[in-house]
């Protein structure tokens, strides 16, 4: 549940951050933000793929596979696209990090939701 409110809450930022750029932004900061939020996205779902499994592998018993590899693997997928559209001169490698810290509005939409009903929910002390 968890989850899938701050995968959502990245999609959503993701997408209100390019919307606006479309109109107030060079086409490379456009691009740059579009490119970063998909990597950001992609980069969360295949952690928690990932990290599921060797956390389900852990609880039957079965020998972890997952390895220091996979966790890598992620990082050079993510800096080869992030390198190559930055090489080919499509994207502001500034809006592409940008882009990528939507984890960080989504967490903080969270933490904002958390305080909100903490406090909607809260019992009297009398």
């Amino acid at each position: 549940m968890l989850e899938s409110r701050v995968f959502r809450s990245m999609a959503i930022a993701t997408a209100l951050s390019v919307g606006v750029a479309v109109f107030i932004a060079p086409w490379r900061v456009t691009a740059g933000l579009l490119l970063g939020g998909l990597l950001a996205l992609f980069s969360h779902r295949w952690l928690k793929n990932s990290a599921a499994v060797a956390i389900h592998l852990s609880t039957v018993g079965g020998r972890p596979q997952l390895r220091l590899a996979q966790f890598v693997l992620r990082y050079v997928v993510i800096a080869a696209a992030v390198f190559t559209a930055y090489t080919l001169d499509l994207v502001s490698l500034p809006a592409v990090l940008a882009g990528m810290s939507s984890f960080v509005v989504a967490i903080f939409v969270e933490a904002g939701r958390e305080f909100y009903f903490a406090i909607i929910k809260r019992e009297e002390n009398n």
